[in-house]
């Protein structure tokens, strides 16, 4: 079963490789959607995929890569639209 969700993740998540991690990690497991800097210095995202694989990632971004300290995630399940092809990042 398809999910989508959007995501913020807070703390020491900008200047430590985390939007590459994560695109790795979602292409990895055949998600698609986007990552982002946020202004404030989030992380912003949103993941579309099979269930199980938003799971595996939304888990792996509690610990993000080895120099990140994630503080707090937000996560938001929005309607799934099928309207990406890849993962990206925005900048």
């Amino acid at each position: 079963m398809k999910s989508r969700v959007h995501v913020l993740i807070s703390g020491r998540v900008q200047g430590v490789w985390f939007r590459s991690s994560i695109k790795n990690k979602a292409e990895q497991l055949g998600i698609k959607g986007w990552v982002k800097n946020t202004f404030d210095g989030d992380v912003e995202a949103v993941f579309e995929g099979e269930e199980n694989k938003i799971n595996e990632i939304l888990d792996w971004c509690h610990q993000g890569p080895p120099l990140s300290k994630v503080e707090n995630i937000d996560i938001t399940k929005q309607s799934v639209l099928d309207d990406y092809d890849q993962f990206s990042i925005k900048y």
